[in-house]
């Protein structure tokens, strides 16, 4: 599905977020809050765009992903990796700082994948891995749900691949509740997680130190 999405993956997300995935992805790197020429690893990188905001600001940068057309569709000049996030190919500790955009929700085991998140990340490293959220505001909310839920897919099957973006709507459903997340991040190694809302509360950022 996302080989089949990804020439045009950036387009649709410009479209469906009203740009604001840009901003969300530089609060991202801003809040890994790391020295410059830091070692940085983006998982589930897609079309690396959050691989070429860590070079903006100085960090030497690698994205990985299971799709590849995804990486082949890829604008970054940062080194890209073909892997799984469940098994990253890398030392324990072999990064300063890491980023994950919008992937937890798509893979089988999410206490797995920030195992391996955490296992990656060097004692005193930086997470900030941005997922999809709800308002907490009653009307906001249902706001969120209609625009979701059934604007998104119809934008994407005018841009894309009607099946795919009627599945990532769904696709929230296999996101744990925020203080479960929340949690599944403290218990992998990650004590000071928290979790920020992005966009009104539509998505989230999550940040934390490796103990």
């Amino acid at each position: 599905m996302f080989d089949r999405i990804a020439p045009r993956y950036d387009l649709v997300n410009r479209v469906m977020t009203f740009g604001l995935d840009r901003l969300w992805r530089r609060r991202a790197v801003a809040a890994l809050r790391l020295q410059p020429s830091a070692r940085t690893l983006d998982v589930a990188c897609g079309t690396g765009d959050l691989c070429t905001e860590l070079q903006r600001v100085g960090f030497f940068a690698i994205g990985c992903d299971l799709s590849l057309g995804m990486l082949r569709s890829a604008t970054t000049s940062a080194p890209l990796i073909q892997c799984d996030a469940l098994r990253l190919p890398f030392e324990s500790g072999s990064f300063d700082g890491v980023t994950c955009g919008f992937a937890l929700r798509n893979v089988v085991d999410i206490t797995a994948v920030v195992s391996e998140l955490a296992r990656v990340t060097r004692r005193g490293g930086r997470v900030s891995v941005i997922e999809v959220a709800q308002p907490r505001a009653r009307i906001l909310r249902a706001g969120h749900g209609f625009y979701f839920n059934r604007v998104v897919p119809l934008i994407g099957r005018a841009l894309s691949d009607g099946p795919a973006y009627r599945y990532l709507p769904k696709s929230v459903t296999y996101l744990p509740p925020q203080l479960e997340l929340l949690t599944i991040f403290r218990d992998a190694g990650f004590p000071d997680a928290f979790s920020s809302p992005l966009g009104v509360g539509a998505a989230q950022l999550i940040t934390a130190t490796r103990e």
